[in-house]
């Protein structure tokens, strides 16, 4: 089996449209919906004293975590009510909503009272607010990632990186957030209303996101084609083989995005450092992708995705234990940093292919719902309860290497399904 006809670019595939405008439209929204998710990860242990004050930290934590992750059971539903109207509708419409549903959610969560003014109402209140924000980013990164693949087929892989780049800003901002407030505010300032500033934050940028979505223009290769009704069963019925063999290849990229989340948590519990100085160090890691994944998205456009992964893949598979080795025998900032910033680089060379591969995998007809549904399904069971399974393994093995053997077991399932992406469909 070779890619499908239409994903393969001709010479004559020119975007018809300027595409940094599609680049401007998907990232700043794209931005925005990253960093509400992961500006909760980053702040999960002062949101466990607050809304889930059980008496036990590490229970609080994981009551928290879990609640992280229950966010991510609506992402398969987000997939498919998002992801197929945007193969109906069109990514403009999709990307419009997502937007909207993201907003509403990061509003109920800078609003909402504790659990010492309201009691349970207040999880039930996160709980809600992180279901609708799990909804909205199912159908973000497909509408996303195919509104950028599809705006310049030539340079799929650059263009499509923009949407990991913006991730990248997503977590230096966040972190940023982080590295500022605890390191200027005191901890009771922080439980009081610290917290909920990177949230009205992310208020802000939400009706410019909005607006500018409005206002794009929709898909070159979308607007030439006649959209299907049933996307969802066309992609069932003829495109199970490479639903599958998406998911694998996101299983590490996801894996990797949700233990940069948790290294603040882990270096300040289990490492002891400040946590100024960890959200200093996670900084690094978002510039580096911020900056460094379109040059890996450009790499891939001319030497191709499998061997651009299949390499980044190998040497995180190597790599990880040992660094996770040197980092608890020698927990200093200078460690982390450096940690840090050589895990990022390999991380974001794995990423910034993994949009325009899973967009070449799919037809122009079904591509949202396809990259949807993967991405989310992989996302779902390996990454969004990542925070949680990790602190749950410390936790029970008393180990503080086992965030390493989570990321050796998902770099294992990615390396097997770039294999057969590249010998059963014959990508390069």
């Amino acid at each position: 089996m070779k890619p499908m006809a239409a994903n393969v670019p001709t010479p004559s595939a020119a975007p018809d449209a300027p595409p940094w405008r599609a680049v401007i439209s998907a990232s700043i929204g794209n931005a925005l919906e990253w960093f509400d998710l992961v500006v909760y990860g980053f702040f999960a242990g002062t949101i466990s004293k607050l809304f889930f004050p059980t008496g036990d930290d590490t229970v609080s934590l994981l009551l928290t975590l879990g609640t992280f992750g229950v966010s991510f059971f609506m992402r398969p539903l987000g997939a498919i009510v998002i992801g197929a109207y945007a193969d109906r509708a069109g990514r403009k419409k999709a990307l419009t909503l997502s937007i909207v549903l993201m907003f509403i959610g990061t509003l109920m969560i800078s609003v909402v009272p504790t659990y010492a003014s309201i009691g349970l109402f207040a999880p039930a209140v996160l709980v809600l607010a992180r279901m609708l924000q799990g909804l909205s980013a199912g159908g973000e990164f497909g509408s996303a990632t195919a509104f950028l693949a599809e705006h310049a087929p030539r340079r799929r892989g650059f263009f499509a990186s923009w949407q990991v780049a913006s991730q990248g800003l997503t977590t230096l901002l966040a972190a940023g957030f982080g590295a500022v407030l605890t390191g200027n505010l005191t901890a009771d300032q922080m439980a009081a209303w610290g917290w909920r500033i990177p949230f009205i934050f992310g208020l802000l940028i939400g009706p410019v996101a909005y607006y500018i979505r409005r206002n794009v223009d929709e898909s070159p290769e979308f607007s030439k084609i006649e959209a299907t009704r049933t996307p969802i069963a066309d992609t069932f019925s003829h495109q199970k083989e490479r639903l599958l063999l998406a998911v694998g290849i996101v299983v590490l990229g996801t894996v990797a995005t949700y233990l940069v989340l948790f290294m603040p948590t882990y270096g300040v519990r289990q490492l002891g450092l400040p946590a100024s100085v960890v959200f200093t160090a996670t900084m690094m890691v978002g510039v580096i992708q911020m900056f460094v994944a379109p040059v890996f998205g450009h790499l891939s456009d001319r030497f191709g995705r499998v061997r651009i992964m299949l390499t980044a893949a190998v040497l995180l598979l190597l790599t990880i234990y040992p660094m996770f080795s040197i980092l608890v025998s020698r927990p200093t900032f200078g460690t982390l940093l450096a940690v840090e910033m050589f895990f990022g680089l390999l991380m974001t060379a794995y990423f910034a292919p993994v949009p325009a591969i899973l967009s070449e995998l799919f037809p122009t007809r079904t591509r949202t719902t396809g990259l949807s549904l993967s991405y989310n399904t992989a996302v779902t069971i390996f990454g969004g309860f990542a925070p949680f399974i990790l602190t749950w393994l410390i936790s029970v093995t008393n180990d503080k290497l086992s965030p390493s053997y989570y990321l050796l077991f998902a770099a294992t399932i990615s390396i097997v399904a770039l294999i057969f992406t590249r010998v059963r469909l014959g990508f390069r």
